[in-house]
């Protein structure tokens, strides 16, 4: 599709609307139907009170139009490092990827280890944000089935197909 090879920003929103975090570019290297794959190398992220840092490692991130989920692949001296954000279908724009954040993560550590992350501050949001009975729902089945793949090292907690993205992204940006 026309965004591959294109620069991106990155907007994540909470539920009440409110800009939580930006990236400022992110490489698109597959643009499809279900899901649209960027890659990043040192990319700029600016928190919603200002703070500004640069991401340590370069990674690849899945973010998934249809179902409730986007990966971050950070790529490690010792292996792929799989940060799993439970969040809103991705809607991909002219310029800009955006969702909705909802709290709940997974990580799946080089190591094979699995952790689901951030429980106490979904318990806070879900009643701060009023997330609904069927909206929780969701998401806990989500959680469910992103621990299930990564123990199954299914897309996209696949190393080979991300290590794959990650050399497409340096060839792309070795030649600019």
């Amino acid at each position: 599709m026309a965004l591959i090879g294109r620069w991106l920003g990155i907007q994540c929103f909470k539920h009440n609307g409110s800009l939580h975090r930006c990236w400022d570019r992110a490489l698109v290297l597959e643009n499809n139907a279900d899901f649209i794959v960027t890659a990043t190398r040192c990319a700029k992220v600016v928190e919603s009170n200002g703070r500004r840092w640069f991401t340590k490692e370069p990674a690849v991130t899945i973010f998934s139009k249809k179902e409730w989920w986007n990966a971050i692949c950070m790529i490690k001296h010792d292996g792929i490092c799989y940060y799993c954000n439970i969040a809103s279908p991705s809607i991909v724009g002219k310029d800009c990827i955006k969702y909705i954040d909802y709290d709940l993560d997974a990580k799946l550590f080089t190591n094979g280890e699995i952790r689901v992350l951030d429980e106490k501050e979904y318990a806070h949001h879900k009643s701060t944000y009023k997330y609904g009975d069927d909206l929780d729902t969701v998401l806990r089945y989500t959680t469910k089935l992103i621990v299930e793949r990564m123990k199954n090292h299914e897309f996209p907690f696949d190393e080979e197909t991300i290590r794959n993205y990650y050399e497409d992204f340096l060839k792309i940006t070795q030649n600019k």
